[in-house]
């Protein structure tokens, strides 16, 4: 933990260990801001940060790792959208049909 111009900054092991107690279910969210000193919008955010979401196959991923893969999703559709409109615009249509 240090202080700087723009408050104190947490280490990132300090933050794990507030939204693990928190998640734990053995402490508010207000319990936890009082105990430690810490802003309620700071722990909401690290709570939004480092909160893991466990996959179907046992995989556990971050907050921010899901929102990685929900950008990279919205990317690849993208992609495949723009592919499929120059799939039908370079496609010889037959004046059969």
């Amino acid at each position: 933990m240090s202080t700087n111009n723009r408050g104190t900054r947490y280490d990132e092991d300090f933050k794990r260990t507030l939204v693990n107690l928190y998640q734990s279910g053995g402490k508010t969210q207000a319990a936890l801001c009082r105990e430690y000193g810490i802003a309620s919008m700071s722990l909401n955010r690290w709570i939004k940060q480092y909160s893991t979401v466990e996959t179907d196959d046992g995989e556990v991923l971050t907050a921010k790792q899901v929102k990685e893969l929900q950008k990279r999703m919205a990317q690849l559709e993208e992609e495949n959208l723009i592919l499929k409109k120059a799939i039908a615009i370079f496609t010889p249509h037959s004046t059969n049909d």
